[in-house]
């Protein structure tokens, strides 16, 4: 095994003798220089895992040593050691880029802590990380025997989520293969849970043992806010938002507000067109149907005219809860970069609005762009990978900017939740049906359809998952687990062309177990 490497600069380096021969005797490879410039000689001509500086010198000072070091490898890391506490000193050196500093005089076994830190943390912690999933694996196994409820089901998902993040850390812990099966597993039992209680849920929304569902988001969370705070109260839906996205973007946005997390479980199927109108109705789509013909029978089958009257919709929820605003109702969908900037430019405008709802589509046409792009495959082939594709789109986003100027605003209020999420499509099911059923992967109504029943719920009566009813002989049909749809004719073209894209519309944790947070300003 290849020893780490280490140089150690001191003008008084004969003291520091016994220090050197216990890390000799840990397995640590120890060159030793008395001085700045012989330090910077050394780094020119060999490599070193990690640097001791000393921070007082003749000649050449430590942290001009520092300087020139760094010039030559930005990378290496540096523990300055010094005799003075400063906070002055403190501030220059870590200005200057060390890793660490410790204060004169060092004992042995503080000097082999920072080695260890610094040199071995990960494969460390990857031992940790390796132990304590094997544990979480086990205990997620045994609660898959005891009959997991919806609270049971959230938990086991936030784990399985917590465990894919933790592992894009420790990508050498040889444990992803692992936990994908498992995810599998999970999925495999969390259909046929779906499958067997939300007829139940549906029929008995706010009940005792049922989940909050998309039809209570707007109830439970946003409109209890407009009364509590003085500030105005924003609403965001990040169409297509996965747990694992929102997790991401969560690191950047701590220092800013408090946050709060909730998880609610989406209706079926779980698509725009259905979740997120109920989401701003408060209504399933088939009471939306009835209740507003004027608005759902000039709706065509399309997402972006499925979506046209979000506001009318959750104007019509507050006015059936009796809730009047201080000033009207504000709505914006946020569609491309440049809807984006504009929103961030002008979003301290609205300080005294008191609620104003906000649409993102950005990670939706992600998803489906993905289906589409081999650029897009190339940048995000797995879960991992998209990830951190959403966590450099944020970073750089209009929305991250735009939350960041809703921080400065006194008492302001911000839900962030979404319709559904999406989940990486591996497997396909045939499927039969006439010329007119829709081409949804993941969900499709039409006359005469037909898919084994291990890969879909096919729903006869869509009335009974409070559906749009479509005529007498239209039927339902969602995908369970990580199918996706592919009639016969072209089959392996598109079994191949939709393999391994991430799309919506059926039954999995990563579509229908969601986030919903609500964020107060510090100010």
């Amino acid at each position: 095994m290849k020893k780490n490497k280490i140089l150690w600069v001191d003008d008084e380096i004969e003291l520091l003798r016994s220090h050197i021969i216990f890390l000799n005797e840990k397995g640590y490879e120890v060159a030793t220089v008395t001085n700045g410039q012989d330090a910077i000689s050394e780094v020119r001509e060999k490599q070193f895992d990690l640097i001791f500086l000393d921070e007082m010198m003749a000649g050449i000072g430590g942290l001009e040593t520092l300087a020139q070091i760094k010039e030559i490898n930005p990378n290496i890391p540096v523990v300055m050691i010094t005799k003075s506490e400063e906070e002055s000193l403190m501030h220059d050196a870590i200005g200057g880029k060390i890793t660490d500093y410790l204060i004169k005089p060092v004992l042995p076994s503080q000097v082999l802590m920072v080695c260890k830190k610094i040199l071995e943390q990960k494969k460390i912690s990857g031992e940790y990380v390796a132990k304590d999933y094997l544990h979480d694996f086990n205990e997620i196994s045994r609660r898959l025997l005891l009959d997991p409820d919806f609270d049971d089901w959230i938990d086991i998902y936030l784990k399985l989520t917590n465990w894919d993040m933790e592992l894009d850390i420790h990508p050498e812990v040889d444990l992803r293969q692992t936990l994908v099966e498992q995810r599998k597993e999970c999925n495999q039992e969390f259909s046929k849970y779906v499958e067997k209680k939300y007829k139940n849920w549906i029929d008995n929304v706010g009940g005792e043992n049922i989940p909050t569902l998309t039809t209570q988001i707007a109830d439970k969370y946003v409109f209890p806010q407009l009364s509590k705070t003085d500030g105005p109260v924003f609403f965001f839906v990040i169409d297509c938002l996965r747990l694992d996205q929102w997790l991401v973007m969560e690191k950047h946005l701590t220092d800013f507000f408090n946050i709060q997390k909730d998880y609610y479980y989406s209706i079926l199927p779980t698509a725009t067109p259905y979740a997120r109108n109920s989401l701003f109705a408060g209504l399933f789509p088939s009471e939306i149907e009835k209740n507003y013909p004027d608005l759902w029978g000039t709706m065509n089958d399309d997402e972006n005219s499925m979506n046209k009257y979000e506001k009318e919709l959750l104007q019509n929820l507050l006015n059936r809860r009796k809730i009047s605003l201080k000033n009207e109702l504000k709505y914006i969908k946020i569609i491309d970069p440049e809807v984006g900037r504009s929103f961030e430019q002008n979003v301290l405008s609205h300080k005294k609005t008191h609620f104003m709802a906000v649409v993102v589509n950005f990670l939706d046409m992600i998803a489906h762009g993905r289906s589409d792009s081999a650029i897009l495959k190339e940048i995000a082939p797995d879960e991992a990978a998209y990830r951190s594709l959403t966590n450099s789109w944020f970073q750089h986003s209009s929305l991250l900017n735009t939350f960041r100027a809703i921080a400065t605003i006194p008492n302001a209020k911000v839900i962030v939740t979404t319709d559904h999420g999406s989940i990486r499509t591996l497997r396909g099911a045939k499927v039969l049906g006439d010329k007119e059923a829709s081409t949804n992967l993941r969900f499709k109504f039409g006359r005469n359809l037909k898919v084994d029943d291990k890969h879909a719920i096919f729903i006869k009566n869509p009335l009974d998952y409070k559906l749009p009813k479509r005529g007498l002989t239209v039927s339902y049909i969602i995908s369970k687990e990580d199918f996706y749809f592919v009639y016969p004719t072209d089959y392996h073209k598109y079994l191949s062309y939709y393999k391994d894209s991430f799309q919506h519309g059926g039954i999995s944790m990563e579509e229908m177990i969601l986030p919903v947070i609500t964020m107060e300003t510090r100010v």
